[in-house]
């Protein structure tokens, strides 16, 4: 690739963003005859889903859906994908949209393998970020089990580079280049899909319910990792003070949603994702006590079904009430949470070994803006749709898997749409 390459496709679209809604646009738009440019800022495509444990209401694997998406992926020579990529803008119209990528480099090229022979020689670690940091990879890392790419990736921030080079050494395929260049990539496209998703709303903030004071209170995302069979205790639900199995357990919901100070609006799935969770810690330990702390439970539609088959489980407890702070113990690193049960009218004051926080959903958007004409809301989620750019998922509004793969499809006919219009105006 030259310093600045130019790819010239009028009739192809541009998917920003690898996660669900990303990858079911790409798949759908590239499936009917369209050229798709799949851009991902991480080093693999399946965004927050990769990182799940199970879906709800099915309670199964995500690796089923991403795996057949990524083999759609793979047999369709129509979809171009660049991880690792950053948009730096995007100009023009409906059918002639000009587009700056800049493209990080990887370090390793299209040689790996993955055979794993570079990791057993890098003498350097980093926190996991696809763990949310709770275990350590080396700086020449494969992302998770599933990526794809099944490429390694080199974290420069944290690599040696030419001073160590053990790892260029230990490659048999010449596959790691430590001098891999940055490029930058104009791309020339018809319309566009943003999915750009979303984060776990920032716990640190909620000084009252201790998370990052106390070592037993942690997130939801992080609870699908520790019970994810590849997450840093290979699916075992421990405590992160002593690793001892977890058997008196609190869920407390609306950590930071629909409060003024923080997220003033609800995330709509994290009730769902609490009653999911629940589940976990009763397959591993069926005598284990599970208190779920709210203030309504959002269960629409056939969701409601799931609501009612985990509430009625022994052994599960629903509180109505809102958690006003969370104490430790310092001696047993137990936790104590202080609430008002609003149905009893009284105050709660209940220990247990383990905290969840359910935060809530935050649009990627509301501190990371695509230099575009793109109107977003208070909340940074995307307003509305223009001619030619068309949001998907959580982008859009926080949404569960099968809402944000329905919304994809929405806007992918959208994509292809702005694509014929755009033809037939040139």
């Amino acid at each position: 690739m030259s310093e600045v390459d130019v790819i010239d496709s009028p009739k192809g679209i541009l998917v920003i963003g690898g996660g669900m809604a990303g990858v079911t646009a790409a798949v759908e738009i590239a499936e009917v005859g369209y050229d798709v440019f799949l851009v991902e800022k991480e080093p693999y495509l399946g965004g927050r889903v990769a990182r799940l444990n199970q879906y709800f209401p099915k309670l199964c694997s995500p690796s089923c859906g991403l795996e057949i998406n990524f083999r759609r992926i793979k047999t369709n020579p129509r979809i171009k994908v660049f991880t690792l990529a950053e948009v730096e803008s995007v100009s023009g119209k409906e059918g002639a949209y000009e587009v700056d990528l800049k493209l990080n480099p990887r370090m390793v090229n299209d040689n790996c393998t993955a055979c794993g022979n570079c990791i057993e020689v890098c003498p350097v670690e980093r926190p996991n970020d696809f763990n949310y940091e709770m275990d350590h990879t080396k700086a020449i890392y494969l992302p998770h089990a599933m990526a794809f790419p099944m490429q390694y990736v080199i974290d420069m921030k944290e690599c040696k580079g030419a001073e160590c080079a053990k790892c260029v050494a230990a490659c048999q395929y010449d596959a790691i280049d430590l001098d891999m260049p940055v490029q930058n990539l104009k791309l020339k496209v018809g319309s566009v899909v943003l999915a750009t998703g979303w984060k776990p709303y920032d716990a640190n903030k909620l000084d009252n319910l201790g998370f990052g004071k106390y070592v037993n209170v942690i997130t939801n995302v992080m609870m699908e990792r520790l019970a994810a069979p590849d997450g840093p205790t290979k699916g075992k639900i421990v405590r992160p003070s002593d690793g001892k199995e977890v058997g008196n357990i609190a869920f407390v919901q609306c950590a930071g949603s629909r409060d003024e100070n923080h997220l003033p609006y609800c995330s709509g799935v994290c009730c769902l994702g609490s009653l999911k969770q629940s589940t976990y810690v009763k397959d591993q330990n069926p005598e284990a006590k599970v208190s779920i702390f709210y203030i309504d439970v959002r269960a629409l539609g056939i969701l409601e079904d799931f609501f009612q088959r985990v509430q009625g489980s022994e052994g599960v407890t629903l509180v109505r009430g809102k958690v006003a702070k969370i104490e430790e113990d310092p001696g047993s690193q137990d936790l104590t949470l202080h609430a008002e049960d609003t149905v009893a009218g009284e105050k709660v004051k209940q220990s247990f070994e383990m905290v969840v926080l359910a935060t809530g959903m935050v649009p990627t958007s509301a501190e990371s803006k695509i230099a575009a004409d793109i109107a977003h809301d208070n909340y940074g989620f995307v307003a509305s749709d223009t001619a030619g750019i068309y949001a998907a998922g959580c982008s859009r509004r926080p949404a569960d898997v099968s809402t944000s793969v329905q919304d994809a499809t929405r806007a992918a006919l959208k994509a292809i749409q702005s694509v014929v219009r755009g033809g037939a105006n040139g």
